[in-house]
């Protein structure tokens, strides 16, 4: 079956469409992608992992056609970087 896995750093993103075994967990995807050799400081123990924008935890089996998205720890306060810019 066909999925994506996603990762964004500030100044460049990866999107990797890949095949994988049916019943392939998240870990596995990511794993089978090659991302974590692309960016050795992704920790999937602290770092959270979805499926389109809805946080889901490692050993959930993907599906045909899901977006896997590792998410970055958050630098900054959302609402104080927005009354910066005002």
């Amino acid at each position: 079956m066909n999925v994506g896995v996603c990762y964004a750093e500030a100044d460049r993103q990866l999107w990797l469409r890949l095949e994988v075994p049916d019943g392939s967990t998240i870990e596995q995807a990511i794993q089978l992608s090659g991302v974590l050799k692309q960016y050795p400081d992704i920790n999937l123990e602290n770092q959270k992992v979805g499926i389109f924008g809805k946080i889901v935890k490692l050993d959930t089996v993907v599906t045909d056609g899901d977006r896997v998205e590792i998410y970055r720890q958050i630098t900054a306060d959302p609402k104080l970087v927005k009354r910066r810019r005002l």
